[in-house]
């Protein structure tokens, strides 16, 4: 992975990590990360790769004819851009709603509500641009079982 800050001229890199710096943080990801979800992500920003403080935005992959493990995201909301392919979603108690997305929708989904995305092309990859107001990435995901009740 490639990170390059780029100061301003009145920038102080002497501050501490808590203070704000004028600074632009490029992020070049080159190495995949497979999350608790088990899909391939590509970090671009988050807290430890350029110091966010309040958001997270990664590149993800749903592998053809992939899907994620049902999971939720505790305590933080999440936007996504479908870059490239379908998808369906599961969703809600028991994954039992559904809706399907292409490439150049938005999804919104908001904090607690239970989701599975599956690609619906056996022979192409989905790629999404995930972005979420959390910036430790996978720290507040939580794996779901749609068979329990609660």
């Amino acid at each position: 992975m490639t990170v390059q800050h780029s100061f301003s001229e009145h920038s102080d890199i002497s501050k501490s990590p808590d203070q704000t710096l004028s600074a632009i943080v490029t992020v070049r990801p080159d190495v995949e990360t497979l999350t608790r979800q088990r899909l391939p992500y590509f970090v671009g920003i988050s807290k430890s790769t350029a110091g966010a403080k309040g958001v997270s935005m990664n590149l993800v992959i749903i592998p053809a004819g992939g899907t994620a493990e049902p999971h939720f995201h505790r305590d933080y909301e999440t936007a996504i851009y479908l870059i490239k392919g379908r998808v369906e979603t599961r969703y809600g108690e028991g994954l039992k709603q559904s809706v399907i997305n292409e490439a150049g929708d938005f999804i919104f989904i908001p904090l607690g509500v239970p989701h599975q995305p599956y690609n619906l092309s056996d022979t192409e990859p989905a790629h999404a641009l995930v972005a979420r107001n959390d910036p430790n990435e996978q720290e507040n995901v939580v794996l779901y079982d749609p068979t329990s009740k609660g």
